[in-house]
């Protein structure tokens, strides 16, 4: 009995030896492809390591642990991880009862949603008024315009998101503080003024109004959505924003 128990003891040693200690301090130097080192150091103040950035040449060194800094390198190769890009598309589309309604022919890809539009409004007919495009990675601000018309001042389209993400398993697309629609000039009076002849004249400044929406959007990559309709010269035209999302990267 007494062998069995020095044999195993024996053979219990070897393996504890291969055995690292959790808490046996190493050291480890990351090298950071995308994310800021100063940005990302004080993320882990509360993880038990000690990091040191390095931002000329994109490193921290991490010390402690060796399990904490083995969490603490998985944590940091995720938020490394190169942002993806998304491309937005908007689409001015016009409905109205007119004869000679504004805009172009709506692209063939877009019918089925014109389909949708005509069972819920009474519209005559649709026209595309514009249609802008963003590409931007993940996680940034993004705006654009577009001139609608040779008018000075011109009517305006505009397109703008404060932040997009994705979604883990990249089906979704999310968009914050979203802005879509036309910047419409007004002439305003200012008074009585002179020309360069000394004679009365009416003083004018030219001011825009804005008309559209202002939200946030969760999309399917490849979905059109419906994601807003403002009126346009009352209720006899409606301006309707279609959205359609995608991940290029």
């Amino acid at each position: 009995m007494k062998r069995m128990i020095l044999w195993a003891v024996l053979l219990a040693v070897p393996l504890m030896a291969q055995a690292p200690a959790a808490d046996a301090r190493v050291n480890k130097l990351l090298t950071l492809k995308n994310a800021d080192p100063n940005s990302v150091a004080p993320m882990f103040n509360q993880w038990g390591v000690s990091i040191v950035p390095n931002n000329q040449i994109k490193t921290l060194s991490i010390s402690g642990p060796a399990d904490k800094v083995a969490a603490v390198e998985a944590a940091i190769k995720q938020l490394d991880a190169a942002p993806k890009t998304i491309e937005l598309t908007v689409y001015f589309v016009v409905g109205g009862d007119q004869p000679n309604l504004m805009g172009g022919t709506v692209p063939q890809d877009l019918r089925d949603v014109i389909t949708q539009l005509k069972g819920a409004f009474t519209f005559k007919d649709y026209k595309m008024l514009d249609a802008l495009t963003l590409r931007t990675r993940a996680g940034s601000s993004a705006d654009t315009s577009g001139i609608l018309n040779a008018a000075n001042p011109p009517r305006m389209s505009q397109f703008s998101i404060r932040n997009a993400t994705v979604s883990e398993d990249g089906a979704t697309i999310r968009i914050d503080r979203m802005h879509a629609g036309l910047r419409i000039p007004y002439t305003r009076r200012e008074g009585v003024g002179t020309d360069a002849k000394g004679a009365a004249s009416a003083q004018k400044s030219v001011e825009y109004i804005n008309s559209g929406i202002d939200q946030d959007v969760d999309v399917k990559e490849g979905q059109k959505v419906v994601v807003g309709r403002a009126s346009l010269e009352g209720p006899e035209k409606a301006l309707f924003l279609i959205l359609t999302a995608k991940v290029v990267q």
